[in-house]
């Protein structure tokens, strides 16, 4: 479901989704990202919109990985500041432990997920979420064009 709200000339829209806790779970809140920003007039395919499934590829794969609890969904939560040209990402898990960090070896197949997270989103951590378990948002800056193309 999505929502638009409009606050004077401000207008911020969501999306909140829950998905099973699998990596079919993840590749779907990953399609569903893309497809709702391009609803949002954010395309397929450009700057934003790809920078944006990978940082919810790289969470929903750690809520999956690391914050699965039988039984329990991960929700995926997208907000789009249309004037402050920001995406602002959440993954929630019912999973108490944090995310963290981990040097893995040069050819190791995994591991790096935290570290594109970083290296991609203007700013990234954890809050509490209502319930148990933790949220894990990034934010993804860019400027105001209406094509979703990055403003320098």
């Amino acid at each position: 479901m999505s929502a638009s709200r409009a606050q004077g000339a401000v207008a911020v829209s969501s999306f909140v989704q829950r998905f099973s806790a699998t990596r079919r779970g993840a590749r779907l809140a990953r399609r569903l990202a893309t497809h709702q920003l391009n609803g949002w007039g954010l395309a397929y395919g450009n700057p934003v919109s790809d920078s944006v499934a990978l940082l919810v590829a790289e969470l929903a794969a750690n809520s999956v990985l690391h914050g699965r609890v039988p039984g329990r969904d991960f929700e995926l939560r997208l907000m789009y500041d249309r004037a402050a040209g920001v995406v602002r990402i959440e993954v929630s898990d019912t999973h108490p432990a944090q995310p963290a960090r981990v040097r893995r070896p040069e050819d190791a197949d995994g591991g790096r997920g935290l570290v594109l997270v970083e290296a991609v989103a203007a700013r990234w951590g954890v809050s509490e979420r209502v319930g148990p378990g933790k949220t894990v948002f990034a934010e993804l800056e860019f400027g105001t064009g209406h094509d979703g193309h990055a403003r320098h």
